[in-house]
């Protein structure tokens, strides 16, 4: 192997044992239980929290044992377990944050000694050739890279935010039933116009269900709710060429909003529209996420939209639905399911027409700025993937990218 001009200077030829050193983690007992500020991390990624760090930030975390062994970032001082190692840098001319890129695209992660258990042994790792460019130029890869992974976290909190702002308001209409005690106390409801005050009664009454809202019902989930349960075609009928639907089997495939786009069927048997609630229903149960386009739901997937078409609605309501789908993941004998029969028998309480179009006219807002994110964060998702082997081989100059 020899060393190569690349723009800004000779790449050195070198093996990752003589860049750098992987740490074993520590044993931490209640990191998914206890406080503290410091992200504890494991070999599949971040697992808990922890008040004393391992080590400081920045720093690279590696999975070492486990079918899946990630690699990750952390600016922030951050604790480690005993599947993972974090990265010791043997050298002063080395950027943390290159490195962690540069480990991706030698996918350190996937490197397997054979055992029954899949593990990543430091003697493997340390035995790989690379190539290491001069640290300015590090620096500038990892600026690009860096720049559109961090633009890509900004959007997940932010959809974190707004999911949030979108069920407290369902939790406080619809649980909780904050404007009808308002009204009932003689206080004019939060954060609420009067036409809008003026559609909540002021008074409960009895239910099956407990005190629900006057003029609300006690009802089941197949009285407001259209369900459709997934069905798997044919086996042949699967592809990864993007030849078809996009078929979706399950949690497996679900992100925090959206799923990812993995298999495609040619031949779909059962479908789901654009914003209908997907609903795992199998192993586990009650994971939930939206239908960004028309897709193709297998057996351990369902759609469900309101009879109105409320999609926001729809999709915190099902949330919403977390402890009742909870018993049926516990009563699985193999694992957990459930049938249409009991999904559309699940017990719910069912607002006036014009109070769910009220909510869904404030959710829908949010909601949509979520999918904006995601799809801005899906774009720059496949930029980076892109240009990270471009970058980390030498193809492409840093300084040819415009910042």
């Amino acid at each position: 192997m020899t060393g190569k001009e690349v723009g800004m200077g000779e790449w050195r030829n070198s093996t990752w044992g003589e860049e750098i050193s992987l740490e074993y983690g520590k044993a931490l007992r209640d990191y998914n239980t206890g406080g503290g500020k410091y992200r504890v991390y494991g070999s599949n990624g971040p697992i808990g929290w922890t008040a004393h760090p391992l080590a400081k930030g920045p720093g690279v975390i590696l999975g070492r044992k486990g079918a899946y062994r990630g690699i990750q970032y952390s600016n922030d001082p951050f604790f480690v377990i005993d599947t993972a190692y974090y990265v010791v840098p043997k050298k002063d001319d080395l950027d943390l944050r290159w490195l962690y890129y540069a480990m991706q695209y030698h996918k350190l992660g996937e490197i397997d000694d054979g055992s029954p258990i899949p593990s990543t042994t430091r003697s493997a790792v340390y035995a790989q050739e690379m190539q290491v460019p001069t640290l300015p130029e590090q620096k500038r890869i990892a600026h690009i890279l860096g720049t559109l992974d961090d633009k890509i976290e900004l959007n997940r909190r932010m959809n974190a935010t707004l999911e949030t702002m979108a069920r407290a308001l369902f939790k406080s209409w619809f649980v909780d039933f904050d404007p009808v005690r308002a009204k009932m106390d003689g206080r004019k409801p939060e954060g609420m116009d009067a036409e809008t005050a003026a559609l909540f009664p002021s008074a409960f009454q009895e239910s099956p269900l407990g005190p629900i809202p006057k003029g609300w019902t006690a009802g089941k989930v197949s009285e407001a709710f259209n369900l459709i349960m997934g069905q798997s075609p044919p086996g042949e009928t699967y592809n990864e060429n993007e030849d078809g639907l996009p078929f979706y089997q399950g949690r497996t495939d679900f992100g925090f909003r959206y799923p990812t786009r993995r298999i495609y069927c040619t031949e779909p048997t059962r479908l789901a529209k654009e914003g209908d609630t997907l609903v795992s229903v199998r192993a586990p149960v009650g994971d939930i996420n939206m239908a960004d386009e028309k897709c193709c739901i297998g057996r351990g997937v369902a759609a469900i939209r309101h009879k109105t078409g409320a999609t926001s609605f729809t999709y915190h309501t099902m949330a919403s639905l977390a402890l009742d789908f909870a018993r049926f993941e516990a009563e699985g004998t193999v694992f957990g399911s459930i049938n249409k029969q009991n999904f559309e028998n699940l017990a719910i309480i069912v607002p006036t027409a014009e109070i769910i179009a009220a909510y869904e006219s404030q959710a829908a807002s949010l909601d949509n700025q979520v999918r904006i994110n995601d799809r801005q964060s899906r774009t720059l998702t496949s930029l980076r993937d892109a240009l990270l082997p471009k970058l980390l081989s030498g193809d492409f100059v840093s300084t040819e990218i415009p910042l």
